[in-house]
């Protein structure tokens, strides 16, 4: 999907901290990694409901 290098991660990295400090990092990826599984989730459901229902027009 996206191609990052190490050096782009760092830079991304450090500037998070800048912003947001070290203290609330964990409590904003923990947040982020809690909606990406979410949205994963319903990604997954939405999928299956179109098999399902191309399943049942055949």
């Amino acid at each position: 999907m996206f191609n990052l290098g190490t050096g782009e991660l760092v830079l991304i990295f450090l500037i998070l901290l800048l912003l947001f400090g070290g203290k609330r990092l964990p409590g904003i990826a923990r947040g982020f990694a809690k909606s990406l599984r979410e949205f994963r989730g319903a990604l997954d459901d939405t999928k299956e409901e179109i098999k399902k229902s191309e399943k049942s027009e055949n």
